[in-house]
């Protein structure tokens, strides 16, 4: 045995649990394994965290921030990190590469210093991986410590010219066939699309509905304060809140006579209950009205005119989440839970129509990131017949006369305008005949509206989500 003294071993210590990166790692496995949505399952986990104790406004604030950062730049975060590890990405275990992905994103999009982002995400590694994978962890982040978020982009994207889909989606935290179909639904140049890819990766406002005959603007930003809360942009319904603002405080909000909705999403609704109508008002229908924000207003601007709406929903959760929105609404309504394409109610029901369609969802990117990772090319293929079905019924629902609504959350031409167009020209059967109604005198005031007769709003434009709407009247 040697004579030399063998230098004594450190003593385990227990690795911290910080609650914030723990929750936002359960958040990220949420999403991947479940197929969730952030929006939908983070607020619960951080109500859960605030009334347990674990949480203040800061710590609620940063594992927001990690978990949708994370899942905006997911795509760019995974180039550099294949980059720093000996193996295929596709063979490192997706729980490692959800804690490799939240170190990725403190060390390369915020401000936290580098030796306390990779120490946190190291001790989060031990407390969810176990020592063993925490050791590779630890390897892995320093190598992309070495460098800030425009240096690996120099190394992982391809130069513009030389592939520049490829490039921006690299850049801009978008897949290249997303980055190629939003160019083509754009239009324009490098600028324009640039402003968009940006402004999908910026955190949208919190934006209020004041329903009306139910609320005011007025009402909701004396509830909040004038130094926390603005009018709308562009409908005459909206409020939008300053960053932190809690709509869920409001009376107006757990009353149900305010709601959060997006203005786009509510100017598509105004514009169809301001479109021009000869003869008869009474009977309006929602034909995909889940979860009920549309639905809401419609509800609330026909009772004001003594209009009846019918909210109808096939999934029989979103129907109960459509009832809900509704509840209380001042003027006659029913919610049904039907399908679209196969409805129970007689042709020529209705005078206004509104088929707000299943889509990809490539317009609400701000508010779902993990979305633009989620959706592949052939997803418009799935979606192609259903809403075409769904605008076809939605003409045969409505009186000769009367005004339908197509609308999607969507800027892709094959979820857009090819719709209306194939549909107003009987491809696959259609059996009535419609007419364009130019939408936008229907939007005032809102700039940068195109040639018509159909709109399509979008984020760095007009700051809403990119909501499309094409308004028609049936005429035999």
């Amino acid at each position: 045995m040697s004579g030399q003294s063998r230098r004594p071993s450190k003593p385990y210590r227990r690795p911290r649990k910080d609650p914030v990166r723990i929750l936002a790692f359960e958040a990220l496995r949420a999403v991947d394994e479940r197929d969730a949505y952030a929006n939908l399952v983070l607020p619960p986990m951080l109500r859960k965290a605030r009334e347990s104790g674990d949480f203040d406004g800061r710590d609620a604030a940063l594992a927001t921030e990690l978990v949708y950062g994370t899942l905006r730049w997911q795509g760019t975060y995974d180039a550099i990190i294949a980059r720093c590890v000996d193996r295929p990405l596709r063979e490192v275990d997706p729980p490692v590469l959800d804690v490799l992905s939240l170190g990725a994103h403190q060390l390369l999009g915020t401000r936290i210093p580098t030796h306390a982002a990779v120490s946190a995400s190291v001790e989060l590694a031990r407390v969810v991986l176990g020592d063993g994978r925490a050791k590779f962890v630890n390897a892995v982040l320093r190598k992309i410590a070495a460098d800030d978020l425009n240096g690996w982009l120099e190394r992982v994207a391809p130069e513009y010219d030389d592939d520049p889909e490829e490039h921006l989606g690299i850049v801009h935290a978008h897949p290249r066939w997303v980055v190629s179909a939003l160019w083509d639904s754009l239009g324009g140049g490098r600028a324009g699309l640039e402003d968009l890819l940006a402004a999908d990766n910026e955190r949208p406002e919190v934006t209020l509905v004041a329903r009306p005959g139910r609320s005011t603007p007025e009402e909701l930003i004396e509830a909040v304060g004038e130094e926390s809360a603005l009018p709308g942009r562009w409908s005459p319904y909206a409020v939008r809140l300053a960053e932190g603002g809690e709509p869920g405080a409001l009376d107006a909000v757990r009353e149900g006579r305010a709601g959060v909705q997006d203005e786009g999403s509510q100017l598509v609704a105004v514009a169809l209950a301001n479109a021009p109508l000869e003869g008869a008002d009474r009977t309006w229908l929602d034909g995909c009205a889940g979860p009920g924000g549309k639905a809401a207003l419609l509800g609330a601007l026909a009772a004001q005119r003594g209009a009846r709406l019918l909210a109808s929903e096939k999934q029989p959760h979103r129907a109960r989440l459509v009832a809900r929105s509704l509840a209380g609404n001042p003027g006659p309504y029913e919610v049904i839970a039907a399908d679209g394409t196969r409805p129970p109610w007689r042709p020529g029901s209705f005078d206004r129509v509104l088929m707000d369609v299943p889509c990809t969802g490539l317009g609400a990117l701000r508010r779902r990131p993990e979305a633009r990772w989620r959706r592949r090319p052939e997803d418009l293929e799935g979606f192609a017949p259903l809403q075409r079905e769904l605008l076809r019924q939605a003409l045969l629902s409505v009186r000769v006369g009367g005004v339908v609504g197509y609308a999607t959350c969507s800027p892709h031409l094959a979820e857009t305008r090819a719709v209306v167009e194939d549909v107003l020209k009987a491809r696959g059967g259609a059996d009535v005949t419609a007419e364009w109604i130019d939408a936008r005198p229907l939007l005032p005031g809102v700039p940068a509206l195109g040639d018509g007769p159909d709109v399509q709003l979008w984020p760095h434009l007009h700051g809403t989500d990119a909501m499309y709407l094409a308004l028609l009247r049936r005429t035999a």
